[in-house]
């Protein structure tokens, strides 16, 4: 079930309908949202940032990370902000809603071209590609009332493989996802956060691009896991999920490691019963390829509720510890990596 590779052309044929499911390592399929055949108000697009910081040294400042995203959903639209601070287990969330942007958001049509310029009163949101890299600028100076966040922050693209996936839905000839996950983007920059400046170094702050497009059926439960940063000195990081679509052509796991991304079947969340972060995590896979547990530091919950729409997300941070097994069948053991995993439930 895994050995569906996606080939080079467009994403929907002219119907508007997936032209083939399936995963690769690379943006090999086109999207253009004008082969859409589904109303405006189902399509889904949104470019989603996370970044964390692990300072190794003692006398360092404790990890923290920030999170970043821009969307248009078709019925709403949605800018948001996240600061966590992982060593006292706070998080704070603030989300600007647009109602029907219907594609003015100009969502840029591939991951490796075209910037992202959102700004919302006060509020400044840009995602802008450079010969480096991504730069990441941030100005909220209202945020967690009024102390103010500002920075930028700039992500290093290495020529590294990525998770691509095309999956249909069942039932829906319209529906479509077409995800790209970029993992262990070396990130550098500065952040001012309620006053007090934070610096980013690139030798201990990773960060992951969620790029998604697509038209979605109305109620959908994803589950959702990343980490991304250093294993004995070289970069690795994973994709791990599952809950939506028809994936019998391809699963969205996959392991990277220096640059080189390792494919794996079916992995399997298993929540502790009636919690989200009152308790670890375990993860096994079909393969027996991933095998973590994973301790959670905060649950960065949020409840969007916009009548018809709604979106309920838990994505709780925390360290993995483990072991997995790439392709060659060399054994990796992970300790206290940094990550996250989550469950969100969309009704949009």
């Amino acid at each position: 079930m895994q050995q569906q590779r996606l080939s080079p052309g467009p994403l929907l044929d002219d119907r508007g309908r997936l032209e083939q499911a399936g995963w690769a390592t690379t943006e090999i399929r086109t999207y253009d949202r004008a082969r859409i055949s589904a109303s405006r108000l189902r399509i889904k697009e949104w470019d989603y940032y996370c970044l964390i910081s692990d300072p190794a040294s003692d006398d360092a400042a404790g990890p923290v990370g920030l999170a970043l995203t821009v969307a248009d959903n078709g019925y709403m639209g949605l800018v948001g902000v996240s600061w966590l601070d992982l060593a006292a287990g706070t998080e704070v969330t603030e989300n600007k809603l647009i109602p029907f942007p219907l594609g003015r958001m100009r969502m840029p049509s591939s991951a490796d071209a075209g910037d992202v310029v959102v700004h919302r009163g006060a509020l400044r949101v840009e995602f802008r590609h450079e010969t480096r890299g991504r730069r990441l600028i941030v100005d909220h100076p209202g945020f967690d009332g009024g102390r103010g966040l500002s920075g930028e922050l700039l992500l290093q693209q290495p020529a590294d493989d990525r998770m691509v996936i095309a999956t249909p839905f069942p039932r829906a000839p319209k529906a479509f996802y077409y995800n790209q996950k970029v993992n262990c983007l070396p990130a550098s920059g500065t952040l001012t956060v309620r006053g007090v400046r934070h610096e980013f170094d690139a030798a201990s702050t990773f960060g992951v691009l969620d790029w998604g497009r697509g038209v979605w059926t109305y109620d959908n439960t994803w589950y959702w896991g990343s980490a991304s940063g250093l294993h004995q000195g070289a970069r690795f990081g994973f994709n791990i999920g599952y809950g939506f679509g028809d994936t019998t052509a391809a699963s969205e796991n996959m392991l990277f490691h220096d640059g080189i991304a390792h494919k794996l079947d079916r992995v399997h969340f298993h929540r502790p019963h009636g919690t989200y972060a009152g308790g670890p995590w375990r993860f096994t896979s079909s393969d027996s390829r991933f095998e973590m547990d994973f301790e959670p530091i905060v649950d960065r919950a949020a409840d969007v509720d916009a009548l018809v729409l709604r979106s309920t997300q838990h994505q709780v941070f925390g360290r993995y510890s483990g072991h997995v097994l790439l392709d060659d069948g060399t054994r990796l053991e992970i300790e206290n990596l940094l990550g996250f995993a989550e469950e969100v439930r969309n009704r949009w």
